[in-house]
């Protein structure tokens, strides 16, 4: 039987071709598990295609699941290295993950075989701009420079020009009324004085340090149940005691307790494995019984991930997710929910919702401009 150029028999290659055909409009109809699903058989009947890769990564960057999206990336620049959008994607994955340096390396190849890209040629000035930025934070980093830059801003002497008609603060108070007019004031796709704004992000900043003064202190021993963004831990043994000890005022490190809270996700299967966003870990329904039974908690309530209907229960009912942003982005058509707890057992009842029409403003679009170059 003939082989095609990139080794696979020629059934094989009609399979694949097909495989990803159904991929593909899956993706255009933004069911991206599925397009992962068809990308990933396409890939089992020919794996020496880098379009197969390059494709599913693009759908784990929807998903914003980096880490894979990353490792197919680089699998679709290895099998090809003149797959210019295999670099694309992999520095789209390296930004999201905070790696601007690798990012930057794959940006300036695009860039040199594209120039006239003015989307690669932003997305590189952009990732310069970053990795610039950080070399010079770090080279001026000192305790002094460590306090917010809210403490040194004379806001009271900023003026507000008398042309200006949108929301003020009430004697530099937040009132209900200015909160209204605010949003009134964002609907119509206008911008509020800085000055304003800096009393909002002064009064803002206030409350987050008394949030961090008393958070350790919120959680009661009467509670059944542990909030977090993400998920559990990369290792066995962490307890609440330990959590509440955790510095939350600072940026999240790259490892650690901190970390797997933020980021890791449930997976089915026992045990844990290398996380599909490329930090942290996924844990199994293992790891979330052993959590609950030394912590003597009934069940955990996490986010982070969209959900088709909103939410999703996994691990024999004790790991619970709830994703209140319906159409995610404007593109993934999941419902929202969110959860009312009820009764002295706190048992959980979800509410879902649809989206709703919003102003004619790009939802996300910092986080868009990165998903270009589509499918081939």
């Amino acid at each position: 039987m003939a082989e095609g150029a990139d080794g696979a028999s020629g059934e094989q290659h009609d399979q694949a071709e097909g495989m990803k055909a159904k991929a593909n409009q899956y993706f255009k109809d933004k069911d991206y598990d599925n397009a992962i699903k068809y990308y990933t058989l396409a890939i089992e009947l020919n794996s020496e295609n880098a379009i197969y890769y390059g494709n599913r990564s693009l759908a784990y960057l929807r998903t914003e699941c980096y880490g894979y999206a990353l490792s197919d990336a680089t699998k679709a620049v290895e099998l090809d290295k003149k797959y210019i959008k295999g670099y694309y994607r992999r520095a789209t994955a390296n930004m999201a993950l905070g790696k601007f340096k690798a990012a930057l390396k794959d940006y300036d190849t695009v860039v040199k075989v594209k120039p006239n890209d003015k989307d690669a040629k932003m997305k590189y000035q952009e990732c310069n701009k970053i990795v610039k930025q950080k070399a010079f934070e770090r080279a001026i980093a000192n305790d002094e420079l460590k306090r917010s830059v809210v403490d040194s801003l004379d806001i009271e002497s900023m003026t507000i020009e008398d042309d200006y008609t949108g929301p003020k603060l009430e004697d530099g108070k937040v009132t209900l009324k200015f909160m209204k007019d605010l949003m009134q004031w964002f609907k119509d796709q206008k911008k509020l004085h800085r000055k304003c704004a800096y009393q909002v992000r002064s009064c803002c900043f206030l409350i987050s340090r008394l949030a961090v003064a008393q958070c350790n202190r919120e959680m009661s021993g009467l509670q059944r149940h542990k909030i977090m963004h993400g998920g559990l831990f990369s290792e066995d043994g962490i307890t609440l005691e330990d959590i509440k000890k955790i510095d939350r005022n600072r940026q999240p490190p790259d490892s650690g307790p901190m970390c797997d809270l933020l980021w890791s996700d449930p997976q089915p299967q026992n045990g844990r494995s290398i996380s599909k966003r490329g930090v942290s870990c996924q844990f199994g329904p293992d790891v979330t019984s052993r959590f609950l039974e030394e912590n003597k908690l009934d069940y955990i309530i996490r986010s982070h991930e969209v959900k088709p209907e909103g939410y999703e229960i996994t691990h024999n009912g004790k790991c619970i997710t709830v994703f209140s942003a319906p159409n995610y982005c404007d593109q993934m058509g999941n419902q929202g929910a969110y959860i009312h707890l009820t009764g002295s057992d706190l048992k959980p009842i979800f509410h879902q919702f649809k989206t709703v029409p919003h102003p004619n403003v790009k939802p996300m679009a910092y986080a868009n401009s990165l998903l270009q170059m589509g499918m081939m």
